[in-house]
C-alpha cells in the first residue's frame, strides 16, 4: 500500500528541507509527500516550494483554516491519496527508519500503528522532563486501565488507514489530537500494534507545543476514555 506522509509545518524555515530530504532519502517504499504550510510567517512556504521543484512526489499545501496543529493535520489528511496516513513532525525528532516497521505492522492486519518511546528498543532524548514523565505516565496508565495496546497514546508519529481516520469525528484543536484519534480508533474496534522508536528533542526552531495551556486538554479526553471504559464494562455486569 502506498503511504501519505504528512508534514505540518509551522514557521519551520531552519528544519523543512532537513526534513523532506530526510524522508526521501530513507523512504524507499511508494509514497507521497504533503507539507502542510500552517499560517507560517517566515519563509517555510517558500522553502518547500522550492523542494517540491526537486522532488515529484512532494505537494505543498497551506492550511485554509485556522491555524494550529490539529487544524493543520486534519488539512493533511483531506489532502491524502493513499490508503496509509503518517503524519512526521517538521522539527527532525522523529525517527523515519520507523515507519517501514509501522508499514509491517499495517500489512500484518492491524490499522493504527503507534511508535513508542516508551517501551524496549523506543527513546525519548532530551526535552522537558516534566512533559516526558507526563506523557510517558498517560501511556503506561492507559495501557493498563483501558487495555489499549500502546504504551505512548501522546505521540504524533502514527501510521493509521485512511478509512479510520475518515471514521473519527475529530474535535481537536491541537497537539491532542495525537491522543484523540487512537483512543476513539480503539473503541471503534479497530485493531492498534505499537513498535519502538526515538524521539529527539529539536535542534532548531522553536516549538509551538505549550505545555500548560494543552495539559487540561489531554487530561479532559484521559477522564472521557477512562469513562468510557468503566461505563462500558458497568452496563456488560448489569446484563
Amino acid at each position: 500500500m502506498n503511504i501519505s506522509v504528512i508534514i505540518p509545518a509551522r514557521n519551520e524555515e531552519a528544519n523543512i528541507s532537513g526534513v523532506v530530504d530526510n524522508i526521501e532519502s530513507l523512504l524507499d517504499l511508494p509514497h507521497e509527500l504533503i507539507v502542510v504550510n500552517d499560517h507560517s510567517t517566515d519563509n517555510t512556504l517558500l522553502l518547500a516550494q522550492e523542494l517540491a521543484k526537486r522532488y515529484s512526489n512532494l505537494r505543498v499545501v497551506s492550511n485554509t483554516g485556522k491555524s494550529g496543529f490539529a487544524n493543520a493535520i486534519k488539512f493533511g489528511f483531506s489532502q491524502a491519496r493513499n490508503a496509509l496516513v503518517v503524519p512526521v513532525m517538521g522539527d527532525l525528532c522523529d525517527d523515519l527508519n520507523t515507519i517501514k516497521a509501522m508499514v509491517k505492522k499495517i500489512n500484518e492486519g492491524y490499522d493504527v500503528v503507534c511508535a513508542s518511546r516508551y517501551i524496549k528498543g523506543g527513546a525519548r532524548i532530551g526535552g522537558s522532563k516534566l512533559k516526558g514523565f507526563l506523557s510517558s505516565a498517560a501511556g503506561w496508565s492507559l495501557y493498563y486501565l483501558l487495555g489499549i495496546p500502546t504504551h505512548d497514546i501522546a505521540n504524533a508519529f502514527k501510521m493509521y488507514r485512511k478509512e479510520v481516520i475518515d471514521s473519527i469525528n475529530i474535535e481537536a484543536s491541537g497537539f491532542e489530537i495525537s491522543m484523540e484519534l487512537p483512543l476513539k480508533a480503539f473503541y471503534a474496534g479497530f485493531r492498534i500494534a505499537e513498535v519502538p522508536s526515538v524521539w529527539r528533542e529539536r535542534e532548531k526552531g522553536k516549538s509551538s507545543f505549550k505545555m500548560f495551556k494543552l495539559v487540561p486538554k489531554y487530561l479532559k479526553l484521559y477522564l472521557w476514555a477512562l469513562m468510557k471504559r468503566f461505563t462500558s464494562k458497568f452496563k456488560k455486569e448489569r446484563s
